[in-house]
């Protein structure tokens, strides 16, 4: 019997059965619409504010701090040009890192066609931003730094306690996505110095479509919708009742058993690297070992090409990703894997398995047994395995 193993939660997670529950009395009996000020409305507005006050607690941020978006694309794109926007009259310079998430990274292009500059700070071979180099790149017109909290690819978090104290020091903004750390690391805005900060909702089982962006107050940031005055007129548009609600629901149970499920992610993750490691020659772990997400393994293996290693785990009943799942149909190589050093030869064969709290010791097993079959198979069909290895077969 085929078996099947989803190893990528970084993609997204299903929905939790507690979060349906909350959702649903909101599609079809609780579906006023909160502007109004009937009852119907003052019920929708109650069930919103009770989801704001639940974002709010996990990042130790006040109530109308928090601002509820369609998903983390969308509170990045908010807090950039936002900012960028609002700011302008003090300076144009933008600092980010060359590893970001293409929603921040194609932001920044988009501003640069129209008058902003943007340095996009190197990172180690670990995926590392060194907060010295934020330092060193903050000039008197720079108007916000944007560094994400922990990478969407190879799994690296970045110390953001240290940048937010520099951002903090020189007087600009620091903006943090946070999208794949919300709901997996413990986060405090006030501690870490984090001006703004975006998450979204389907990484920690919650619903798509919905995101949030916590905005410090007494920042200077421009809306990007126009029309109604919904969320205290900074975002236009009737919101998603049910969505906000679910994302409400799915951050509180996060970080009521985040500790207990981290230490299950965490143990699997190891052995699943080590397992690897210790089976199969010729493959690198890229990303930091101990600073990584909980559930995150991303491993480059030598001589193969990474989308017949997806298919053939496919086959087999695991599904997995060979990076970002918002660029898994471009024939071009991880940026990330790029601006940490490897060739892109080496980039092509990567591997992205990122863990849930639904996976076993058993699905860690069935992979440890399948993968080193595909990757002996796909090396054995590989021209460039063989002149390497002269012809030698692959154990």
């Amino acid at each position: 019997m085929k078996r099947s193993i989803y190893l990528d939660h970084a993609a997204t997670t299903y929905m939790k059965k507690e979060v349906l529950d909350a959702m649903i009395p909101y599609f079809s009996q609780n579906y006023g619409n909160p502007s109004s000020v009937h009852s119907f409305g003052r019920e929708a507005r109650k069930a919103i504010d009770k989801a704001r006050e639940q974002t709010a607690k996990v990042l130790n941020a006040r109530f109308d701090e928090i601002f509820f978006t369609g998903g983390g694309t969308e509170s990045d794109n908010w807090a950039i040009k936002g900012v960028a926007l609002a700011n302008q009259n003090k300076g144009k310079h933008i600092i980010t890192s060359a590893i970001e998430h293409h929603a921040v990274l194609y932001t920044c292009e988009f501003l640069e066609k129209n008058g902003f500059e943007v340095t996009y700070l190197p990172v180690d071979s670990y995926g590392m931003v060194d907060p010295q180099d934020v330092e060193k790149a903050i000039r008197p017109d720079t108007i916000l730094v944007s560094i994400m909290f922990a990478n969407n690819e190879i799994g690296t978090i970045q110390p953001i306690k240290e940048i937010g104290a520099i951002t903090k020091e020189k007087g600009v903004y620091f903006h943090t996505d946070a999208v794949q750390a919300v709901g997996h690391v413990d986060i405090d805005v006030n501690d870490m110095n984090i001006d703004l900060l975006s998450l979204s909702s389907h990484k920690f089982y919650g619903p798509k479509g919905v995101g949030a962006l916590y905005v410090r107050k007494g920042t200077k940031l421009t809306p990007i919708f126009h029309g109604g005055a919904q969320e205290r007129n900074r975002r236009a548009g009737t919101e998603n009742i049910p969505g906000i609600i679910g994302l409400g629901k799915a951050i509180e149970l996060a970080y009521e058993n985040m500790e207990e499920n981290n230490k299950h992610l965490i143990r699997l993750r190891d052995k699943l690297i080590n397992g690897i490691m210790d089976r199969i020659d010729n493959v690198r772990l890229n990303g930091h070992p101990t600073l990584r997400l909980p559930g995150n393994v991303n491993m480059s293996f030598e001589y193969i090409e990474g989308e017949s290693l997806l298919l053939s785990l496919d086959l087999k009943g695991i599904a997995a990703s060979s990076g970002s799942a918002c660029t898994s149909g471009s024939l071009d190589p991880s940026h990330v894997l790029l601006a940490i050093g490897l060739s892109h030869e080496i980039a092509h064969g990567s591997l992205r398995m990122t863990l849930g709290d639904e996976n076993t010791d058993e699905d860690i097993d069935y992979v440890l047994e399948v993968l080193p079959q595909i990757v002996r198979r796909l090396r054995e069909m590989s021209p460039l395995f063989i002149q390497e290895k002269g012809g030698c077969q692959y154990v």
